[in-house]
């Protein structure tokens, strides 16, 4: 979707400032933020594209004046609610008022290390051959979508390379919004600066994107 989360190549939010030495986490109410999303995705009441799209969902004057983990916990929210697992007054008090809902399953605290070890794997069976290969031009389709995806607003329309085909993975775009796994070809393309950014781009520059096949055509 088009929202405030896209930011790449936009003007007016000034230069990325590394901070020296930047701690994990700022305080310890981000860690516990953290903590809360892992255990309730592990719940399996929803999916790893549909907590993003949560977040990318909040109103832009909301997302822009949040702080990074602020963002998680506005999102997680509001995940929670939708699934019915708190009610807005819990959320406004803090704590529980009610008997828990029933859930699938718990992440419990041993299981951690291993969960995270593990990951969820994304690879996915091709249903059909692969529309690029290396070295193809292709263009990113121009598109608007109202729910999620990963193709970033500022190649859209431009033309580019394909550098890697990475082989089909789950598709973001159809996963976030329950409408299933819907396995798409993943590939790496490369755009030249200039074809971003005009005559201000730096001629030796290019930028890589992981774009799903369904986000590309062919270029002449």
């Amino acid at each position: 979707m088009n929202g405030a989360h896209d930011m790449g190549g936009l003007h007016g939010f000034g230069a990325v400032e590394a901070e020296v030495d930047e701690p994990v986490f700022h305080a310890e109410w981000e860690r516990r933020v953290l903590a809360l999303t892992l255990a309730t995705g592990a719940l399996g009441e929803w999916n790893l594209d549909s907590s993003r799209f949560s977040r990318e969902r909040l109103a832009p004057a909301e997302y822009l004046s949040k702080t990074y983990y602020e963002i998680w916990l506005a999102g997680l929210e509001q995940l929670l609610a939708e699934r019915g697992l708190v009610g807005a007054d819990e959320i406004a008090a803090g704590r529980s008022l009610q008997q828990p809902k029933p859930v699938r399953r718990v992440l419990e605290a041993a299981d951690v290390p291993g969960a995270l070890g593990r990951g969820a794997p994304t690879n996915r069976e091709a249903p059909r051959p692969a529309l690029f290969d290396r070295g193809d031009r292709v263009r990113a389709r121009n598109m608007h979508p109202v729910t999620h995806t990963r193709l970033p607003r500022y190649v859209r329309g431009r033309v580019g390379t394909v550098a890697s085909v990475h082989g089909c993975h789950v598709f973001p775009d159809s996963h976030a919004r329950g409408g299933g796994e819907d396995p798409q070809w993943l590939y790496t393309v490369r755009f030249d600066a200039r074809e971003l950014w005009g005559d201000d781009g730096d001629p030796s520059a290019s930028v890589s994107v992981d774009a799903f096949e369904p986000y590309l055509e062919p270029a002449p």
